[in-house]
């Protein structure tokens, strides 16, 4: 769970036709909001190994975060069949990713 942001974004599109449950988080490698929430989200998601986790790099020009609204990072957006089910920015524990993922997860553990 510690890789690096992804400069290569898939299109709006190919998101919103990806089916299942699908987190697209958003952020920067040197983001201290980024780095200190990495740990959370990975505790989060032990239990949803079925859910698609997609690291994009934002910032400036970066066109698929605009067009989820993104402002602040980390951002996350919890997707179910490229639908947008709920978000969270700036998580502050794993409890609350969880939560979101169990909305969007049919496969892993409830709380």
């Amino acid at each position: 769970m510690t890789q690096a942001y992804s400069p290569d974004a898939p299109d709006r599109d190919e998101i919103d036709r990806m089916s299942g449950p699908v987190v697209v988080e958003f952020g920067t490698d040197w983001c201290g909001h980024c780095q200190a929430a990495q740990p959370l989200i990975a505790d989060a998601f032990d239990d949803h190994h079925s859910v698609t986790r997609l690291k994009i790099e934002d910032g400036k020009g970066r066109r698929l975060g605009r067009s989820f609204g993104v402002k602040l990072w980390p951002t996350l957006i919890f997707l179910r069949d490229g639908e947008e089910v709920s978000r969270l920015v700036r998580p502050r524990d794993s409890a609350e990713i969880k939560r979101a993922l169990n909305g969007i997860d049919r496969h892993g553990q409830e709380d």
